[in-house]
């Protein structure tokens, strides 16, 4: 339910903000009360991207949900794009 709900608050509170910028935000997991967010478009790439998430998109849910205690900034790499590196490279797993 708390999922849905960081979700909710993300596409409609967060995203519009974010998207003056070619930017998004997606919810990674949700787990001891922290939100994890990957920045997605420009905004992954940006020099600023702990400024954006600890100015928007951490005020914005934590405005909107007092049971998240903190909203940290998901810097993972996916599956997908290691596997195409490796392709790339030639490299087997």
């Amino acid at each position: 339910m708390i999922h849905e709900q960081i979700d909710n608050i993300i596409k409609t509170k967060v995203n519009p903000v974010l998207a003056d910028h070619f930017g998004s935000a997606t919810l990674t997991k949700y787990e001891n009360q922290i939100a994890y967010v990957k920045l997605n478009g420009t905004c992954a790439s940006c020099p600023s991207a702990q400024d954006t998430l600890e100015l928007t998109i951490k005020e914005i849910i934590l405005k909107e949900l007092p049971e998240v205690s903190d909203v940290k900034l998901d810097t993972s790499v996916s599956e997908d794009i290691l596997d195409m590196a490796r392709k790339i490279l030639n490299i087997s797993n």
